[in-house]
């Protein structure tokens, strides 16, 4: 059986100071990908600590994007199922 998925690329990283946190995503190796979104030092510690889930963590952050991702998952089952049943 083969496994079909979408690459899915998260990073946080903080400001120069420091101070504020953001988060950045990508998903099918897009070269430029998502727009960063700014979080909490908490949740990007809890984050580098892999005490978050990469998908929760996109859910979260990118809910839009991970809703592309599960239609396109979802029609991609659907037309696998297809071509067996053929």
């Amino acid at each position: 059986m083969q496994s079909f998925d979408i690459p899915r690329t998260v990073s946080v990283y903080p400001d120069q100071a420091g101070i504020r946190w953001w988060t950045k995503a990508w998903f099918n190796n897009r070269k430029d990908g998502e727009a960063s979104v700014e979080i909490s030092r908490q949740s990007a510690l809890m984050f580098i600590r892999n005490q978050v889930e990469k998908d929760q963590w996109l859910e979260e952050h990118f809910p839009k994007q991970m809703e592309v991702y599960h239609n396109a998952i979802e029609e991609t089952r659907k037309q696998l199922l297809q071509q067996v049943n053929i």
